[in-house]
């Protein structure tokens, strides 16, 4: 069976795809926060990462996902923002915005874009800003666990 229907019939059965996070009893979770201002959507991958063992911070909005990652380090509690999962257009700032404003202030935590836009252009300016990946909507879900599976064991 070809890749692609492997993967389709996973989804079906709803069972999830390998590699899946090993995240061990008692560890520290991987936080992924997530912005994405189509609240569904949001839920949807919100819903399918903390499946996986991830605890997901869920942002409306770039500014909600700022607010998120400065709560995070200064709180400490839970440490540090693992992973960032960011729509690239949202109120307020864009993803792009975010970006090169993270990258600006030298943090290395892995972005994931997402667009529903996603155009040569636009992934080539999100790679030139630092993004990890960018991935277009309508959004593979599957596609999505993988990648942020991938960026936390390239991390340690």
């Amino acid at each position: 069976m070809p890749p692609d229907s492997m993967r389709g019939l996973a989804s079906i059965l709803n069972t999830p795809p390998e590699p899946v996070p090993r995240v061990h009893p008692g560890a520290t979770p991987i936080r992924v926060l997530l912005a994405e201002d189509d609240r569904e959507l949001r839920l949807l991958l919100a819903t399918a990462l903390r499946r996986d063992g991830y605890e997901v911070l869920e942002a409306h909005d770039a500014k909600h996902l700022l607010e998120l990652m400065g709560e995070a380090l200064v709180s400490g509690n839970g440490g540090p923002v693992d992973v960032v999962v960011s729509d690239i257009r949202m109120p307020g700032a864009s993803g792009l915005d975010l970006l090169a404003g993270l990258r600006r202030d030298d943090w290395t935590t892995p972005v994931v874009l997402i667009t529903a836009f996603g155009d040569p252009e636009t992934h080539a300016e999100a790679y030139r800003l630092g993004a990890d990946a960018v991935l277009d909507k309508p959004l593979d879900v599957d596609d999505l666990r993988l990648v942020v599976q991938t960026l936390v064991s390239m991390r340690g």
